[in-house]
């Protein structure tokens, strides 16, 4: 029987338009209510997927649909307001470049400092420094700060760091899409290489290769709902007849 490692049940979560953000603790706790109060507006409604151990999801929808708030749910960066997000087993994120990392902090030390944060040992980091420093290419600048590394760099750094994670779950969101082609390939390779380990893939991406090269299953949100949840040839072919090739 397949082992669910996560579960998405009826969930909703909210923005406000004009702050440009999410309510303040107060408006969490106090007067809570699920309708959107004037300017507010769901981001996510209603949104239900069961995902099982091994299965390897791509996620596809026009900009602003939710795609990004979903891995959010599923990495626990946020809440939902409605509904429940349980993720059974430990997650792997590479959603925003620039999370967990410092800029004053040398390479070196984000190293250590972003590992550390997603659960590794000090000994494990030892373990494993050189191949994270070697995948990367970012030997020569291995003292430098992170402030002064180029956008490349950085992703670069990001997905060596994550894909070096022994979590089960692992979270892509279109970051790939700014390195330069070299690398996307190295970093593809290493996701075929994860995959075949047996990890979990939750990948969203505007590029549909890549999503037919990495996944089996497809969602499709529009609007801030699940239009469809199949095979990831159906979902982007629903996708293509609505809206055009995935952008």
């Amino acid at each position: 029987m397949a082992e669910p490692v996560i579960d998405v049940r009826d969930a909703g979560i909210r923005f406000r338009r004009n702050r440009g953000g999410r309510r303040s603790f107060k408006d969490l706790f106090a007067g809570r209510n699920r309708r959107a109060r004037p300017g507010e507006f769901w981001a996510l409604r209603n949104v239900s997927v069961t995902v099982n151990a091994g299965e390897a999801i791509g996620v596809v929808g026009r900009n602003g649909q939710g795609k990004s708030t979903l891995l959010k749910l599923v990495a626990g960066v946020m809440l939902p307001d409605e509904g429940r997000v349980a993720v059974h087993k430990g997650v792997a994120p590479l959603i925003e470049i620039t999370g967990g990392f410092v800029n004053d902090l040398t390479v070196r030390e984000n190293v250590y400092l972003t590992a550390g944060l997603h659960g590794m040992t000090r000994r494990t980091i030892d373990e494993r420094f050189d191949e994270i420093i070697d995948f990367a290419e970012l030997g020569e600048v291995i003292d430098t700060p992170y402030k002064h590394l180029s956008s490349g760099m950085k992703v670069r750094l990001a997905f060596s760091v994550i894909s070096r994670l022994d979590e089960p779950i692992l979270l892509v969101d279109e970051v790939l899409a700014v390195g330069d082609k070299a690398f996307r390939d190295k970093c593809y390779a290493r996701i075929d290489e994860l995959l075949a380990g047996g990890r979990t893939l939750f990948f969203v991406s505007h590029n549909e290769r890549d999503l037919k090269r990495f996944c089996t299953r497809g969602l499709y949100l529009d609007k801030g709902a699940l239009a469809l949840d199949a095979s990831i040839t159906e979902v982007l072919e629903r996708y293509n007849a609505d809206y055009g090739t995935p952008r």
